[in-house]
């Protein structure tokens, strides 16, 4: 009939809708709660203006001081973890990539606070790591980015892609610093200690 849409029309009108208003609030927020996402961070002030602000948070059964040498691995690039044991000072460049690329360090208190931020040619982003001692050797890691792009098509095209695909690969890292944190914590606990007799 004449004068109604095609209900397939409204179906794929209905996706981008759906993933606006349902999932991509989760994807930004996951792992955080309402406090900690409405919470203001140092680093806020590197992106005042942003396009995408993601706050992510995890639980590490461990104290702040077993997390503190993976968080520069949060932003390096895409290899193997190790713990990183040099002080960092602001200024400091975290590679993320070949060559120069990489995040600038802009706060760094240890094992409380780790602030970068990086400008492409289509994007800057300020990207905070902060500590809070839950107690009982427990750590919450609340990670937070603000994003903006810049006019033009590289930048439309990071805004959509980073919109899913960053999720992803943030979630992995924190589940990554999680996991090593916890087992090297407990590690530690069973191999003697060097100079230690053993009986």
């Amino acid at each position: 009939m004449r004068g109604f849409p095609n209900p397939r029309w409204l179906w794929w009108a209905a996706v981008p809708v759906a993933y606006l208003l349902l999932v991509r609030p989760r994807l930004l927020r996951w792992g955080a709660t309402r406090e900690e996402a409405r919470a203001a961070l140092p680093g806020d002030e590197l992106v005042p203006h942003p396009h995408i602000v993601a706050t992510r948070a995890v639980t590490i059964e461990t104290p702040p001081e077993a997390v503190w040498p993976w968080l520069a691995q949060v932003v390096g690039p895409d290899e193997p973890f190790v713990p990183e044991q040099r002080k960092l000072g602001v200024g400091d460049l975290l590679p993320a990539g070949r060559g120069d690329a990489g995040y600038r360090v802009a706060q760094a208190e240890p094992e409380r606070l780790l602030v970068v931020s990086t400008r492409a040619f289509h994007v800057t982003l300020a990207w905070t790591i902060a500590l809070r001692d839950l107690g009982e050797g427990r750590t919450r890691l609340v990670s937070r980015q603000r994003i903006r792009c810049r006019p033009g098509v590289p930048g439309f095209v990071y805004l959509v892609l980073s919109r899913s695909a960053d999720f992803l690969a943030v979630r992995g890292r924190l589940g990554a610093v999680k996991a090593l944190a916890e087992r090297e914590f407990r590690r530690s606990f069973f191999e003697p200690r060097v100079g230690s007799r053993v009986p």
